[in-house]
């Protein structure tokens, strides 16, 4: 390999700092930013030819791209030297929102009581339970400080105990990649089992005391095969009970809330189907509920006699069918709640004697209780014009009990019980906030009419006495993307940025099913463009009706998000300040071409095919990558980790190496490159506010308020 120069070397003055913070950012404007090489990789799709420039950053394993994307953080570094004290100043204030030490509010399962405790200075969670009542003696089932102990990245998931409470299965990832390790540990003695597993995706589901089942993945990491383990038997024994070849669907493995079955779920984004193994039999075959049909969406839970699904079949916003256990296959289903243009039924969480539906209606959650002896219903209602709500921790099924979190952007995470019977509620615990006062604060929600005439929400915090008055930074978040819904619920760090004077606000775009099950059909695939036209237009609703300027204006999403802040970053650079893209897919065309990348197949069905000429035209005509303009842009702050398994790290280093070259403004362009991080960033809890921190203080830097 020729050697070649990858990078402009960071120049000297990175090590001089001396003196006011304006000197630093003096000294650190004299620091060039890294050159990527150019080495054009050519292709023709559909007739027309695309050059990649910067194909090459793909490789990790090639020393010269460590090398520039420490160069870029180095870079980075040296540029936001000045604001090291505010980022210091917004670590503390954040940290200060938190109690350190705390409990979580224990919950009831199969006669022990489960509860979580963190411990000042320690970033993760300890996992304990009391056996039969809350005063007996504390156990400790899983300590995460003990795992994550040296490791640079720690990822705990699919905590399972056993029926019978003397097994505790769990995944550990230390590679941020989403590839998990399976433990067994006996909770009679804390002692690990034999019966470790490698390469596990989540998750896992127990039958008994003795007999899991666990998933495996594709080379992509597709979740694609359901095993059975018998413990105390090497893997090799392990039986294979479901396997899933299309590439547009990804298998699930739960058990039942009644305890029941094992749920073989297999979804793709336009279609379902279901299969079930009765915990009383475990090792017979799975058996499909109801077979797959196109665009036929379904999910099952069952209670005494009968199945409950939840369908789109003829519904676009999901109706709920009754189906007796032993007529499965007989059709004599009937409608237990209807479909209605106006309620969205989002999910259900079934009791033996009550259903809870947590549905969906002008914008808003809410929870409707039926009682399943008399078909009496009524609603759980809530007094905030946005806030956000989910039942919780209903681990037991034979109760007339309710657990659900309630918050809003001035009400800290707030856990209820809830009595279905006599309606009453009991607040168990209000997250503590030191500090917090939410008579200070002041909640916001109107809709904002896009382009084409629907109406988008849009939910907001100010300070009590903040004016529209056109003077105030604003930073506007979204996400709009896989129908998943951005709930105005409590968030204390972005406090620190209200408290000087920025209005937070979330634009309920396209994409998400806030409006119901239309919303997310109406910002996918084919119509994908709505997304990014409801956050543009929300933005110049704000800047036209004086909640802000232009040049105060900060844009910010991650993930798919990203792809979001990429799409309007091109489309109307003129409109933000500022634009923060966290882990961005922004090479949308050459990740969906590539099979062997994680989530890229399935996804055919969620932005559509580059294979397909007119699907091709249309994500081509987006994709942020494939966009960048010879122009002026804003402020820009890029991040992504190395290990990131959902959004390869090279997307946004090509998109920020591709911008520089590009661009005809002197404005920042920052690269942020977590080494050892996944799609999340870091996994413990204090590097992700040192992470937040930073951030913020990139964005009050861009409006001039470094202080």
């Amino acid at each position: 390999m020729r050697p070649l120069r990858i990078f402009t070397q960071v120049v000297a003055t990175i090590s001089i700092v001396v003196g006011s913070s304006s000197a630093t950012r003096l000294a650190a404007q004299t620091v060039a930013p890294p050159t990527a090489r150019i080495i054009p990789r050519v292709d023709t799709l559909h007739g027309e030819v695309r050059t990649d420039n910067y194909f090459w950053i793909r490789n990790k394993s090639d020393p010269q791209v460590i090398s520039y994307l420490e160069a870029e953080n180095a870079y980075t570094a040296a540029r936001m030297k000045h604001t090291e004290g505010l980022q210091k100043k917004l670590y503390d204030e954040m940290l200060g929102r938190i109690k350190e030490t705390d409990l979580s509010v224990p919950y009831l399962d199969h006669g022990y009581w489960y509860f979580n405790r963190t411990e000042k200075g320690k970033n993760y969670p300890i996992h304990l339970r009391k056996k039969g009542t809350l005063t007996a003696p504390e156990e400790t089932i899983l300590d995460e400080n003990l795992l994550g102990a040296g490791k640079k990245f720690n990822g705990v998931g699919s905590l399972q105990v056993s029926p019978g409470g003397s097994r505790l299965a769990y995944l550990h990832d230390t590679t941020a990649l989403r590839v998990y390790t399976l433990y067994v540990k006996n909770l009679d003695n804390a002692k690990l089992l034999g019966d470790s597993i490698s390469g596990v995706v989540p998750s896992v589901a127990w039958a008994n005391d003795t007999i899991l089942f666990y998933q495996t993945a594709d080379s992509a990491r597709r979740a694609n095969a359901v095993w059975r383990h018998v413990l105390g038997t090497p893997r090799s024994s392990d039986v294979k009970v479901f396997h899933e070849d299309n590439v547009l669907n990804e298998p699930n493995v739960a058990r039942s809330r009644s305890g029941k079955y094992i749920y073989i779920s297999d979804d793709g984004y336009t279609s379902s189907e279901w299969r079930l193994i009765p915990t009383a039999n475990p090792t017979v075959a799975p058996q499909i509920i109801v077979a797959r049909s196109p665009n036929v969406e379904y999910q099952i839970g069952d209670i005494d006699g009968a199945f409950l699904m939840t369908t789109n079949y003829k519904a676009r916003n999901f109706r709920v069918q009754r189906i007796p256990i032993n007529e499965v296959t007989g059709g004599n289903w009937l409608d237990m709640i209807p479909a209605t243009d106006s309620v969205f039924i989002e999910y259900l969480v079934p009791f033996r004697n009550n259903l809870v539906v947590v549905e969906r209606s002008g914008g808003l959650q809410r929870l409707r209780v039926i009682d399943l002896k008399t078909n009496a219903v009524h609603y759980i209602t809530f007094p905030e014009p946005a806030y956000a709500v989910s039942p919780t921790q209903n681990a037991e099924f034979d109760t007339h009990n309710l657990r659900f979190v309630y918050s809003s952007l001035v009400t800290p995470s707030s856990t209820f019980d809830y009595d279905m019977a006599t309606r009453e509620r009991v607040l168990k615990k209000r997250l503590e906030v030191p500090g917090f006062d939410p008579s200070r604060y002041e909640v916001k929600r109107f809709m904002v009419a896009a382009r084409d005439g629907a109406h988008v929400p849009v939910s907001m915090i100010v300070r009590k006495g903040w004016k529209q008055d056109g003077t105030h930074p604003l930073l506007l978040q979204a996400y709009g993307s896989y129908g998943i819904t951005t709930e105005a619920s409590f968030n204390s760090p972005v406090l620190s940025l209200v408290d000087r004077g920025f209005a937070f606000a979330i634009a309920h775009v396209r994409g998400g099913q806030e409006m119901g099950r239309a919303w997310y059909d109406e910002g996918k695939m084919m119509k994908k463009k709505n997304t990014f036209f409801d956050y543009i237009d929300v933005a110049d609703y704000l800047e036209k009706q004086s909640y802000t300027a232009k040049d105060k204006m900060i844009a910010n999403g991650g993930s798919a998000g990203g792809l979001l802040m990429g799409a309007v970053t091109n489309m109307r650079p003129d409109l933000f300040r500022a634009v923060v893209a966290d882990v961005p897919f922004v090479d949308v065309i050459n990740t969906m071409m590539d099979a062997s990348i994680p989530l890229t197949a399935q996804e055919w069905q969620q932005w559509g095919d580059p294979h397909l000429a007119d699907q091709y035209a249309y994500m081509r005509s987006y994709s942020p990558y494939d966009n960048v303009e010879r122009k002026a842009y804003p402020w820009m702050l890029v991040t992504t980790s190395l290990n990131d398994s959902q959004v390869g790290y090279w997307e946004p280093a090509k998109w920020v190496a591709k911008l520089r070259a590009m661009k005809t403004d002197s404005n920042p362009l920052y690269l942020k490159v977590n080494m050892a991080g996944g799609h999340g960033g870091s996994s413990g809890r204090y590097d992700v506010l040192r992470e937040r921190a930073f951030r913020y203080a990139f964005m009050l830097d861009a409006v001039g308020m470094a202080q």
